[in-house]
């Protein structure tokens, strides 16, 4: 039987999903989906059936998640004991920089690969480990079509002035200019809204995806016109170690006067800052929201905050709006942030039920409310399952 493996490979973590493909006419099934976290050091492997039952919650032996491929091996290894049937024809990979040229998902060859590696310095936290899963891929399934989907390309649409900055012309040309990220969950979340509320997806929409890494787009007609983020998934809003938006006159300062080197600063701004670094505590709003101390709430209030400033700039750039989103890990979870979010914003037409709120119903505005608040669960796994699906469909 024809299945489809995807794998989102971070900096220590493998995110992995089964999908049975059928003749390619019809949507992928999702038959197990699992993520390996903390490689090379202490792992953790969960897996779970598509009903929810769990294969594998149990942390691992060093030597079977020493690096990404092993990690891969392992995950190949529950998948054969679970689904021996399956015949793994298409691998699909996140990738989460494509530059400014991939607007579409492409077969991976050796020569897209050194291409994708030559994009590294303009997201060197993420690519390498998206290369990395995929030459991992390559040597577990030679004979299968090796699939990359770009977290940047659902924003390669957007008009100029939202994708440029205010420096020389050239440096444009070289390709620092705003990009965007999460490019896969708004992908989902367009299709999802084209089903359910399709006169809001012909409309201004705002989507908000929080997580431990969260950014925020301006989409119309399902396309997406602005983002939060920019040249690198440092900028917009704080994440779970990441700062989020910064004047650039603070690094010049961390330079000159902290004596910091680009590494510092780069390990400062990626992974000690944001909410860990705002509450001294975690990264984890979930944690944050139970600790109660007022370095935790301060965390919490300046992650509000942001995230209403970028909703009524968003709105701005879309000449008004229809609908607001939130999914993600926070987006889809934390009923405390959703309400302060949209707490107070009647002045754009907005008025968040609170009962729908705490009950978590997909739609959380009052009937009266002009904008329609929704919440709805994302699912990268799902857009790439199907780019693979189309990709195989198309080479017959």
């Amino acid at each position: 039987m024809p299945h489809a493996l995807t794998l989102n490979a971070g900096s220590s973590s493998l995110k992995f999903a089964l999908f049975e493909l059928g003749d390619l006419s019809g949507a992928p099934a999702v038959r197990i989906t699992g993520l390996i976290e903390r490689i090379g050091g202490s792992s953790h492997m969960r897996a779970q059936r598509a009903d929810g039952t769990t294969i594998s919650d149990a942390p691992l032996p060093p030597e079977e998640a020493a690096d990404h491929e092993t990690a891969l091996g392992r995950a190949l290894d529950l998948i054969g004991q679970e689904r021996p049937d399956a015949r793994v024809v298409g691998v699909g990979h996140r990738v989460v920089h494509g530059g400014p040229d991939h607007a579409v998902p492409i077969v991976l060859n050796a020569e897209a690969l050194e291409k994708l590696r030559a994009l590294e310095p303009l997201a060197p936290l993420h690519q390498p480990h998206n290369l990395s899963g995929v030459r991992a891929a390559l040597a577990a399934f030679p004979e299968a079509v090796q699939v990359a989907c770009f977290d940047t390309a659902f924003h390669r649409h957007h008009p100029w002035v939202n994708d440029t900055f205010a420096l020389p012309r050239g440096y444009y040309d070289k390709g620092v200019r705003r990009y965007g990220f999460h490019g896969l969950s708004y992908d989902y979340i367009s299709g999802r809204l084209a089903e359910i509320a399709p006169h809001l997806h012909a409309g201004r929409v705002v989507v908000a995806h929080l997580g431990n890494g969260a950014s925020m787009c301006g989409m119309i007609g399902g396309r997406s016109i602005a983002s939060s983020m920019g040249f690198s998934a440092l900028d917009g809003l704080p994440m779970g170690t990441r700062s989020g938006q910064l004047d650039p006159g603070v690094v010049l300062y961390l330079m000159s006067q902290e004596g910091m080197g680009a590494d510092e600063i780069a390990d400062l701004l990626y992974k000690r800052s944001g909410l860990l670094g705002l509450s001294g505590l975690s990264n984890d709003m979930r944690k944050l929201e139970e600790a109660g101390t007022d370095a935790a709430r301060e965390a919490i209030a300046y992650f509000v905050f942001r995230v209403r400033r970028e909703l009524g700039g968003l709105a701005a750039a879309l000449g008004g709006i229809d609908a607001l989103v939130f999914c993600g890990g926070i987006g889809e979870h934390s009923v405390h942030v959703r309400q302060k979010v949209c707490e107070g914003m009647g002045w754009i037409g907005l008025e968040l039920d609170e009962a729908r709120n705490m009950r978590g119903e997909t739609v959380v505005s009052t009937d009266l409310s002009r904008i329609r608040v929704l919440v709805i669960p994302t699912d990268e796994e799902i857009v790439i399952a199907r780019a693979v699906r189309d990709m195989l469909a198309r080479r017959g």
